[in-house]
């Protein structure tokens, strides 16, 4: 890989003189930039030729943090989201019945990788939520498989998504609320790796600390239903393989859920008991937040539930009335 890389791209150059001034150092990076964007345009350019498009896609992908205004460049330049398109399209066949091979996969998870470098771009996210980039990914993170090969195209489409939500802008997470965006972080979440549930729901948790997203999930009994059945199976799951980053992610979802007045009733019957008890004290006890908020979050369901107690309302049947179905 280094051999392909003109030796202009080289940082350090030969070390003569010593003396040179900070002028010319700042000239130096300045074609050294320069230089890297001319060998990425050619890259992106190659792309739209079939024969050279598999080592373009690796070369881009693996210097996408050296090439400056990348993610711009990927954006603008003709015919590229229409090349992105086309090899995520091409595995569709091999998705059911599964018979996606580790080429395959990591071809697709290459083009996912630099959809991600466009999707952490603040200049970028929303053109690739106008292009509805993120629909073409759900396919895959329904799937059923759990071989690698799915595995690692679930993860890198999550890595996208997660790289769209990370910055919390409203117009993001509402461009996102669609049918489909919360059955794909379930799924995810139901039988992904460990690593592919803690970014589902990091999503989850980005989604549900907007207004918006919180109102997406909380109007509706049945979703809100299936997004705490979802969450009370992974904590059930870490009873025996503890993550306190993933249990980090999972409170969170949880208090904010709290924030709706019907969803906080609901809670008090289907909050799991062991979030109750000392079973995750020892996962928790290097995270004096994360205890924070399940304290927080146990006082605001179950203080909601004496209350409810007392004045003889059993909240499940309360929450359905009060939610359209």
């Amino acid at each position: 890989m280094v051999r392909n890389v003109p030796q202009s791209l080289s940082v350090g150059g030969s070390g003569r003189g010593g003396g040179a001034s900070s002028s010319s150092h700042g000239a130096g990076a300045s074609i050294n930039m320069d230089r890297q964007m001319q060998v990425a345009e050619q890259l992106v350019l190659d792309l739209r030729y079939p024969v050279r498009r598999e080592r373009a896609l690796l070369e881009l992908a693996k210097k996408r943090e050296l090439f400056h205004d990348l993610a711009p460049l990927l954006c603008n330049s003709f015919g590229t989201s229409t090349v992105f398109l086309q090899e995520i399209i091409s595995i569709y066949p091999f998705l059911s019945p599964p018979n996606l091979t580790p080429a395959q996969s990591n071809r697709v998870c290459t083009v996912l990788a630099l959809l991600q470098c466009v999707a952490s771009h603040p200049d970028t996210r929303m053109s690739l939520l106008n292009a509805s980039i993120p629909s073409y990914l759900y396919a895959f993170l329904v799937t059923t498989s759990k071989s690698r090969p799915f595995e690692y195209l679930r993860l890198a489409s999550l890595g996208v998504i997660g790289a769209l939500v990370k910055a919390g802008d409203t117009e993001v997470i509402r461009a996102l609320l669609s049918p489909e965006i919360i059955p794909s972080c379930l799924r995810s979440m139901d039988i992904g790796c460990e690593l592919s549930k803690t970014v589902a729901t990091f999503i989850l948790q980005k989604i549900l600390l907007d207004d918006a997203g919180l109102d997406y999930i909380c109007t509706r009994a049945v979703r809100f239903f299936d997004v705490a059945q979802a969450l009370g199976n992974m904590v059930g799951e870490l009873v025996e393989q503890p993550s306190s980053r993933l249990m980090k992610y999972i409170i969170r979802c949880y208090l904010r859920l709290s924030d709706n007045p019907r969803s906080c009733d609901a809670l008090g019957s289907c909050l799991p008991d062991m979030l109750r008890d000392t079973t995750f004290s020892s996962c928790l006890r290097e995270d004096p937040v994360t205890r924070m908020w399940l304290q927080e979050l146990l006082q605001k369901v179950d203080g909601n539930l004496d209350a409810l107690q007392a004045g003889g309302s059993i909240q499940l049947s309360f929450f359905s009335r009060g939610i359209a179905r």
